[in-house]
């Protein structure tokens, strides 16, 4: 590439936030062979399969859940990823756990490990937020969403893990008793999460 074609490729990706899928730089007139020739010589580096990124940007804060949240653009981060998210859990992920609608398919991440949660509809639509990370949208559950989910999960993440989560959730979110019936009656949780509600009434 020439020096001129190789300014003009990369200020197609600075303009896109310095992030582009290969779909999308194929769709904006970066060629395949230049797409390549620009990772081969350092210009952008790989994420995961088939994402890319300018490598002279400063690093990422936190990769793993952009690079998900471009990846998979109809998933919400869910359960222990988004309790770290809100500072609500002493668990560290290990994977992202990101919620997909019931009839969605499977994606296919090389990168990072990921762990993927089927929802029905009312409780893949209930407490959605979006944040920016790094100027990247990505889509998190409230924390009162969450401590939901984690007792709609606990047999799979620990029932000690959502009830530490709705302790810290209350302490600091100061979130109200309300907000998370709600979200446990669109998770079908009400009776499991209400004693331990009453319990820090």
């Amino acid at each position: 590439m020439t020096a001129h074609s190789l300014a003009s490729k990369l200020a197609v990706f600075h303009a896109h936030g310095g992030m582009l899928r290969t779909s999308e730089a194929l769709r904006r007139g970066i060629h395949p062979r230049d797409l390549y020739a620009m990772r081969d010589s350092g210009l952008i580096e790989k994420l995961t399969r088939g994402l890319y990124r300018v490598s002279s940007l400063k690093p990422l804060g936190n990769p793993d859940l952009v690079t998900v949240a471009l990846k998979v653009p109809k998933g919400v981060i869910c359960l222990i990823s988004a309790l770290a998210f809100h500072e609500i859990t002493t668990q560290s992920p290990h994977e992202v756990y990101v919620a997909l609608l019931r009839s969605a398919r499977s994606p296919r991440l090389d990168h990072p490990p990921t762990r993927f949660a089927w929802f029905n509809e009312p409780a893949f639509k209930a407490g959605i937020e979006t944040h920016r990370i790094d100027g990247v949208g990505v889509r998190v559950y409230c924390p009162e969403k969450t401590v939901a989910d984690c007792f709609k999960a606990r047999n799979r993440i620990g029932l000690d893990v959502a009830i530490e989560a709705l302790k810290l959730c209350r302490r600091k979110k100061r979130s109200k008793a309300e907000t998370f019936l709600k979200y446990a009656k669109a998770c079908r949780v009400e009776k499991v999460m209400r004693p331990y509600l009453e319990a820090l009434l």
